[in-house]
Order: C-alpha cells, then sequence, then structure tokens
C-alpha cells in the first residue's frame, strides 16, 4: 500500500484520466444470509480506458469493461487491496484495514464488466479469535485460495500469513501459514500472493518471489535484487495463477511524484521470471494505485480483472478493470 495524500495534483490528473466516465448507478444489495457479513453500501459508475495515449494494450488483450466504485467517506469498503475470484461471477477481496469483503460481477450481455452487487463485508480476527483493531495487526495486502480450498491472507508491518480456511466462513482463529525467511521493510511487504502447484507463491514488493508451503519452508524462484527496487520502480503489487498454463498473471505498480501513477499487467513463469508487458495504464489514460489481480478461463482464453486501492484518499479512486487475452 502506498498514500498519495500529500500530492494535491493527484486530483486532477486523475479527474482528467476519468473524462470516460459515466452515470453513478447504486450497487445492488446482497439479500442473502447473515453468516457474520454485513451488508454494505456503495454505487458504481461505467469507466473507460482514458484519453489517447495512456493505456497500452498488446497484441491479444482487449478492453473488456470497467467500473468505479463510489465510496462514502465512512464505507468500510475503501482501501481494497486484492482481488480473487470465486466462482459464478463470485469474488473476494480484502482491505488494508483488516476487512474481508465480498461480492459479485455484473456483466452484460457481450460478457463486458458494467458493476458490482452484493457487497458485504467481515472483520478479520486475531490468532485468539478477537476481532483486529489495530491498523499495525490488520494491514492486509494479499490473498489466495490454495488447492484445498484455503484462504490464505498476507499482511504487512506485521509480516504474516494466516490461513483463514473457507472464504464464506472464515475461521475465527486463523493458523500460521509458511512464509519467506527475509526482512521486509515495514511497508513493503508480502503483496503478491497467490496459489502454486507447490502451496502458494508469494512476491515481496521490494522483490524476490517464493515458492512456499508448511512441509518445507519457501524456495526462492527469484532473489530480492540489490539494492531492492523502490517507488519509481515496477514492483509486484498482486498475482494470481495463470488458469490456461503455468505460471502466474502479476499487476505491477510505479509511482514518480507528483503525479506519475502506473501499473502494467505481465505474465510470470514458474521459474520466476517476468514476460513482456500485456497492459500498461498511465497518464493521460485511466490509472491509479492498482494491486489487485484475478484470472479466469473465459472460452479459449484468459479473462483478467485489475483492482485498485484508494487509500481511503478522495483523490484516489477503487477502479476495476476487465480484460480479455486471447
Amino acid at each position: 500500500m502506498r498514500s498519495f495524500r500529500n500530492l494535491s495534483a493527484l486530483l486532477l490528473a486523475f479527474a482528467l484520466a476519468a473524462c470516460a466516465g459515466g452515470r453513478i448507478a447504486d450497487v445492488a444489495p446482497w439479500s442473502g444470509p447473515a453468516e457474520g457479513w454485513t451488508a454494505a453500501e456503495a454505487r458504481h459508475r461505467p469507466v473507460g480506458l482514458g484519453l489517447a495515449g495512456g493505456a497500452v494494450l498488446a497484441p491479444g488483450v482487449t478492453f473488456a469493461g470497467g467500473i468505479e466504485i463510489v465510496l462514502s467517506p465512512d464505507s468500510p469498503l475503501h482501501s481494497l487491496s486484492d482481488l480473487k475470484l470465486t466462482g459464478e461471477e463470485g469474488f473476494i477481496s480484502v482491505t488494508d484495514a483488516g476487512d474481508l469483503v465480498r461480492g459479485s460481477l455484473v456483466l452484460d450481455g457481450r460478457g463486458r464488466l458494467i458493476g458490482v452487487e452484493g457487497l458485504r463485508y467481515r472483520r478479520l480476527t486475531l490468532r485468539d479469535g478477537s476481532p483486529i483493531v489495530e491498523k499495525v495487526d490488520g494491514d492486509a495486502e494479499g490473498l489466495a485460495f490454495t488447492d484445498a480450498g484455503d484462504l490464505l491472507i498476507s499482511f504487512e508491518r506485521d509480516h504474516r500469513i494466516w490461513n483463514y480456511g473457507r472464504g464464506d466462513a472464515p475461521a475465527a482463529r486463523p493458523s500460521v501459514a509458511a512464509m519467506p525467511d527475509f526482512a521486509f521493510a515495514l511497508n513493503d511487504g508480502i503483496e503478491g500472493l497467490a496459489a502454486s502447484n507447490r502451496g502458494w507463491v508469494v512476491a515481496g514488493e521490494s522483490g524476490g518471489v517464493w515458492d512456499c508451503n508448511n512441509q518445507d519452508g519457501c524456495r526462492t524462484l527469484t532473489d530480492p535484487p540489490q539494492p531492492l527496487l523502490n517507488d519509481r520502480d515496477y514492483r509486484i503489487t498482486g498475482m494470481d495463477r495463470n488458469p490456461a498454463g503455468d505460471g502466474w498473471y502479476v499487476v505491477e505498480r510505479s509511482f514518480t511524484p507528483p503525479i506519475d501513477a502506473r501499473a502494467q499487467v505481465r505474465r510470470m513463469g514458474a521459474n520466476g521470471e517476468l514476460g513482456p508487458v500485456l497492459i500498461q495504464l498511465k497518464l493521460p489514460g485511466t490509472t491509479d494505485n492498482f494491486e489487485g489481480i484475478a484470472a479466469e478461463r473465459r472460452g479459449d482464453g484468459v479473462r483478467l480483472y485489475i483492482l485498485s486501492d484508494d487509500n481511503n484518499n478522495a483523490p484516489q479512486r477503487t477502479l476495476l478493470l476487465a480484460f480479455d487475452l486471447d
């Protein structure tokens, strides 16, 4: 997570990039059983890729719709940090304030993303079963489902990965999951988290990729660079397994003050090697603090969703964009 609160010019830049936005619509309410979840109000409006010269898509990549999730200042849905899909257009997300969020994607007749509905949330808990209260305990940045169906969540500040069991009914007392033996900086922790054939794969924001499980610990796929990556570098902030083959898809973020916020999406091979850029987002197009990514099979190709973390900061937005890969 990175805050841009001291950048007054960012509001103007993002407003220009939002020029393709349209009418704000209410998010359809959640009508399911309580199960410990609380319904959350939100609105959404359509978002395009912004002004020409911003978004750059590789051959075979097409934009498949986008929205801004419009939230009130006191909404618990600010600061969404990652995203994974749960089947039948469902998704699960996590905030860096310590909440778990669920909802459903809304697609039109052509399969394009046009909204979300049924948003609800619940507080994550500590190992003793008590709800997370302090920021240092609740700075959740990544989530993944293992092949066994367990929900893993990574946290920074107090760097750790915890296993919460079922995503729809998370355990009150999470168990500890293996993580790399690396001295992550306070605010540069495990941003990328995804399932792997071995267990789960971990990417540090300042560099390094590891493949982990609880039996054998973590083995290094890519060593952290020296010097470590900084804000101006493209750094992995989200990761999901490639549903059509080996490896993963990653979203990377770069930020150069005062207003140059960029994001890009790439494939990562099974050995941790990054491939060519598939999607690049930058001004004067639609851009923000993208930290989440989810992948699914769609026909003969792959559908990617990327999600931005607004840091509960008025100049920033919660954006959800869809892209199809041949």
